[in-house]
């Protein structure tokens, strides 16, 4: 009985034998050949730990509020391309009249333009709310409606809602910058801004958090202008949709 075991392991290692040879010509043939020792993974270095940092705030356990849109009817079945995007802005100016500052501020050329919006006689292409965009920023399988407002001095407003099951729309993302390009990519709206360093960009993505039910600047880098040395590669323009998502 005790010889058994020794015997298996003999006959069970024999078909390995004749794979010695193409193991060893594997680096006359052009197969994979041994990089050599990898190095040593470097993990990240705390410097200064006897310093006291500074101490972050929890965040509100249900979020921010939802901020809704008033004066205008309920969609249906949380869809926003129902939304006229000149009656949303001007319903939000009504709602927060003489507002010159945070996310509803607008100087005063361009409220009197977005008011003139739509009436005889006024071109489209003179009304600061432009065409808007239609895409899925939050994951729950509907569109949210993307809008941009034109400021003097290339300032832009960009501002994002999404429709509750009650048709009630809700203002999830809102911010005004000097603005080279707004794009979507995948569920984020990333904007393009100058950064104050000759030659490159600052790059903001927004994303939806679950948890404050609103968008937020979740990654922030500057990069190289297109045409540059080792910038990255431009991304197409998109096209605005008044019916689908671009």
């Amino acid at each position: 009985m005790s010889a058994r075991p020794p015997a298996r392991a003999a006959l069970l290692a024999l078909p390995l034998l004749p794979l010695l040879p193409l193991l060893a010509a594997c680096g006359d043939t052009g197969g994979p050949v041994g990089a050599g020792p990898a190095p040593t993974a470097s993990g990240p270095v705390h410097l200064w730990p006897e310093r006291k940092g500074a101490s972050v705030p929890p965040a509100e356990p249900g979020g921010a509020p939802p901020e809704y849109v008033q004066g205008l009817p309920p969609v249906t079945g949380q869809n926003v391309h129902q939304v006229d995007p000149v009656a949303l802005v001007q319903a939000e100016l009504a709602a927060h009249p003489d507002t010159d500052v945070g996310p509803d501020g607008m100087p005063p050329e361009t409220v009197a333009a977005i008011k003139t919006c739509g009436q005889a006689g006024q071109p489209r292409e003179k009304c600061p709310v432009l065409a808007p965009y239609y895409r899925d920023l939050t994951g729950n399988g509907v569109d949210e409606l993307v809008v941009g407002i034109e400021m003097p001095d290339r300032m832009m407003s960009v501002r994002a809602y999404t429709a509750d099951p009650d048709g009630r729309l809700n203002r999830i993302m809102a911010t005004t910058q000097t603005l080279v390009t707004v794009e979507l990519a995948g569920q984020d709206v990333i904007l393009r801004m100058p950064s104050g360093n000759p030659g490159y960009e600052l790059v903001t993505a927004w994303s939806w958090d679950e948890r404050q039910r609103t968008m937020l600047p979740t990654r922030e880098q500057i990069v190289r202008l297109p045409g540059t040395a080792q910038s990255p590669s431009a991304s197409p323009p998109l096209k605005p949709s008044a019916e689908g998502t671009p």
